[in-house]
């Protein structure tokens, strides 16, 4: 049962409808990669402080990223934190869909605000963080050491995706770069004196498609080579690769993977006689928790904005359709969700018709619904006091597990 008048809050949003879609389709058309999001965030922090939000830019270090808050009534009361992320992928622009995430995070948060303040005797504080560099660069997680989650009581956002679901697994997510030092010789002429790191990446490559058939169902390891060599008649020197590692099981990621891939470039670098060093190059991301208190209610609003998603009750998809976000470690700090909106059923992410989807008219309902549903489910938040209440006690009894 929502206490909030949904319908009210869909008449809400009509005011700024137009807005809300330009600036998705614009960022969508200006793709900016993680920490150079400048165009993004100068448009949506400027939407905030058009509304009244008290708007600061360049937090926690991080230039395009930004906070926004519009107290409600004395303040003095719940604060609920709205995430919107905005950065592209490097070579396919928004395929995972940032403009959605983005305009429906800074809509949602303005749609709570107007409608508790059209409310008398409500305090509290609708809290809009723009969270930069989610594509591999952890915004949040930089935003959570700047302690810019301190006194947040719940944290929400909403993610495109090809079918709505209120609670998806996600993974969790080591980056790794590892490379491989060799030593040069011509390859025609002295080839016997060279030591070839491009061997040494082949080996690893090989190596880590072997380990698969030994790892849980769910986990994940993949990679890219970034630097071959620099020229067909000179034994490579020196290569890199770009790994990312995946788990649902936190333990079994650092415990069991993360040594698994150590020992495949030890055993590559040994094989060819070069040398292997392996670093971490990004934060680690964990695993989502989402709480089912906060999902149950959302279900609820998905189902008044006229989406049909899977009961959560009944259970999550299966994690062979999970990804990885910052917004695992946000989970584990505060009662969180991360819901996801279909703009295309069947449609995966990261793909070209993805990109297409999240600019296309699907896209824009996206956007129109995720900003009801986001500012929907902040409102209640603030305003059952019970709600938030039973939240909380199941984020402190899953923390201690």
């Amino acid at each position: 049962m929502v206490l909030v008048d949904v319908e009210q809050v869909k008449k809400l949003a009509s005011g700024f409808r137009e807005e809300l879609l330009a600036m998705s389709t614009d960022i969508h058309d200006h793709p900016e990669l993680r920490f150079e999001e400048e165009r993004a965030s100068t448009q949506l922090s400027d939407f905030l402080a058009r509304n009244g939000f008290e708007v600061t830019r360049g937090v926690a270090g991080m230039p395009t990223a930004f906070t926004g808050i519009r107290r409600i009534g004395n303040g003095d009361g719940p604060q609920i934190a709205v995430f919107a992320e905005f950065d592209a992928l490097a070579g396919i622009g928004h395929a995972c869909g940032h403009n959605i995430i983005a305009t429906a995070g800074v809509g949602g948060a303005v749609l709570a605000a107007r409608y508790l303040e059209s409310h008398d005797g409500v305090n509290g504080s609708v809290v809009c963080l723009g969270s930069p560099g989610e594509e591999g660069g952890g915004g949040k997680i930089k935003m959570i050491d700047a302690g810019l989650l301190d006194g947040i009581d719940a944290a929400i956002m909403i993610h495109p995706a090809g079918d709505d679901e209120v609670v998806r697994p996600n993974l969790g997510r080591l980056s790794l770069e590892v490379e491989f030092q060799g030593r040069a010789s011509h390859a025609a002429s002295a080839p016997e004196m060279g030591l070839n790191a491009l061997d040494a990446s082949t080996i690893f490559l090989v190596s880590i498609g072997l380990l698969r058939q030994q790892l849980k169902s769910d986990s994940r390891v993949h990679a890219i080579v970034l630097e071959g060599g620099d020229a067909v008649n000179v034994i490579p020197e020196r290569t890199r690769l770009r790994v990312f590692v995946r788990s649902s099981d936190w333990e079994y990621l650092q415990d069991r993977l993360l040594v698994a891939v150590h020992q495949c470039a030890e055993g590559a670098a040994m094989a060819s006689g070069t040398k292997a060093v392996v670093r971490e190059t990004a934060p680690a991301y964990q695993s989502m928790r989402s709480n089912t208190v906060i999902a149950s209610m959302c279900h609820d609003v998905f189902l008044q904005v006229g989406r049909n998603p899977a009961d959560p009750a009944v259970g999550a998809a299966s994690a062979s359709s999970a990804g990885s976000t910052d917004m695992g470690n946000v989970s584990r700090v505060v009662p969180a969700i991360h819901p996801y909106i279909g703009i295309g059923s069947g449609i995966p992410g990261h793909t070209r018709e993805f990109e297409a989807a999240a600019g296309g008219e699907a896209g824009m309902q996206g956007v129109l619904d995720g900003a009801v549903i986001l500012g929907a489910t902040a409102a209640e938040l603030v305003m059952d006091g019970a709600l938030l209440s039973v939240a909380k006690a199941e984020f402190a009894r899953e923390a201690v597990l």
